[in-house]
């Protein structure tokens, strides 16, 4: 479920994206395991994506999805928008036209006991994924400390790896995310910060080739109303979905709808509100965060949000119920 590894694409990706070619056959999407993507992949293993016309491509982590997209393995992907930006500068043409889920808590710092206030991480050791989001949450949390990357020892640390650590006292204070932000939790940690804090800053959206966007159209809608139906189905029957679901995220059953804890996952109609209009809420959203990139150095400059958003693909029938 580390959906959140250091984007290392090389500088040659622009240049592999804007010539690769397809052969004629099904829209196909990278993804990784990550709860949030999760209705999408049961759509595909209940047969409600239908497989002649959309695809998913398997991936363990967002560099592997972006890989395959400047590879022109895939047309489209399910990836962060800080992700997408990274993306879009290196010269990757990409629009979202859907939102799978927003962050309202699932990301967070979890500190020691003995850390008050986020001022008290002076000194201390601050263990982070070395991603995008990690990075992003990092600044954002040093602003509103006040301090300076050089006030703290950071500890690059993959999530996968921190309840261990905690455990061996290697760090005092983590960025972290469900389901392990609950473990640390449960072994004594507290929660300091959250993206609460940061309202509609981490996003997941699904993203497609801007090129190619108009040929796949039918594709994209077939691929949302799966997904909506997936979700519909979670809302509906959280317990049968949770264990439809077990097996593909690797947890227990039990363990399934702990881990959407903190995530909006929005369905058709709020996609629509997000995505459409003169000023969608998304673009807006990433005009901030394009912006907050800059600043914290992750983005050389601003996004142009060029054909960054289209809801032209959201299945109509589903905004009429």
């Amino acid at each position: 479920m580390n959906r959140r590894q250091l984007i290392k694409t090389i500088a040659a990706m622009a240049g592999i994206s804007a010539c690769a070619r397809f052969d004629s056959g099904p829209m196909t999407i990278a993804a990784h395991t990550w709860v949030g993507y999760e209705p999408m992949f049961m759509a595909r293993n209940e047969g409600w994506l239908e497989d002649q016309t959309a695809r998913l491509y398997q991936t363990q982590n967002a560099t592997e999805s972006l890989q395959a997209l400047a590879e022109g393995k895939v047309h489209g992907a399910a990836l962060t928008l800080d992700e997408v930006l990274q993306a879009r500068q290196r010269g990757q043409k990409l629009t979202a036209v859907m939102i799978f889920n927003i962050s309202a808590g699932a990301d967070m710092l979890v500190v020691r006991p003995q850390i008050a206030s986020l001022s008290d991480l002076r000194g201390k050791r601050l263990a982070y994924e070395q991603s995008s989001v990690g990075a992003l949450l990092l600044a954002e949390i040093l602003n509103k400390a006040g301090l300076a990357r050089s006030d703290l020892t950071l500890v690059p640390l993959g999530v996968d790896k921190q309840v261990t650590a905690w455990r061996e006292k290697a760090f005092d204070a983590a960025i972290t995310y469900e389901p392990v932000a609950s473990e640390l939790l449960d072994l004594g940690a507290r929660k300091l910060f959250d993206s609460r804090q940061i309202p509609n800053t981490i996003v997941d959206v699904l993203v497609i080739r801007s090129d190619l966007a108009s040929e796949y159209a039918e594709a994209l809608r077939h691929l949302q109303r799966a997904h909506f139906r997936a979700l519909d189905h979670l809302a509906r029957n959280p317990h049968d979905a949770a264990y439809r679901m077990a097996g593909h995220l690797g947890l227990p059953a039990g363990d399934v709808l702990s881990a959407f804890k903190g995530l909006v996952l929005p369905d058709a109609p709020a996609n629509q509100r997000l995505l459409a209009g003169k000023e969608p809420s998304l673009l807006l959203t990433a005009k901030r965060l394009s912006a907050v990139m800059v600043a914290s150095g992750l983005l050389q400059q601003p996004d142009t949000l060029h054909e960054l958003v289209n809801a032209d693909f959201i299945p109509g029938d589903l905004l009429e119920q």
